[in-house]
């Protein structure tokens, strides 16, 4: 049976489509910061702390589109910071990244990686990473943390 054919049924019968709405990213207005991808795809890591990747996924709530931030630890395959908001901004990031570092023991040397979304490039993001450690030496190349 055909798009049109269902949909025309469907009407005669009075039924309703419940699916949910396709989402859509708001364009970003925002200066963004470029990074140089430092990790080169080399995701076999030897300790816990060296590398931490992240994204930020939406999910239907019924009513509205959530955000999910996620920090993983590449060691141990498993998260180790997340945050959620109604809004996809680099706060909802900023919360995954500040959740990871104080459960992890607020490590040094540690490389973050990302898909350099809006979430992760805006200027607030790097801004707080530098702030986290006291002795941090910032290099704008996803290098996170000490």
């Amino acid at each position: 049976m055909g798009r049109w054919l269902a949909g025309r049924l469907m009407k005669e019968l009075g039924l309703v489509s419940c699916q949910q709405p396709t989402h859509r990213y708001k364009r970003g207005g925002h200066e963004h910061v470029a990074i140089p991808n430092y990790l080169e795809r080399q995701f076999a890591v030897t300790e816990p702390n060296q590398v931490w990747c992240g994204d930020v996924t939406y999910i239907w709530t019924g009513k509205r589109w959530a955000y999910l931030a996620v920090v993983l630890d590449l060691f141990a395959r498993k998260p180790v910071g997340w945050a959620m908001s109604f809004s996809p901004d680099s706060r909802l990031t900023m919360k995954a990244l500040e959740m990871a570092w104080e459960t992890r023991g607020k490590p040094g040397g540690v490389m973050f990686h990302s898909d350099q979304g809006s979430h992760y490039t805006s200027r607030p993001v790097p801004a707080v990473i530098v702030a986290i450690p006291d002795q941090t030496e910032y290099e704008p190349a996803r290098k996170l943390l000490g």
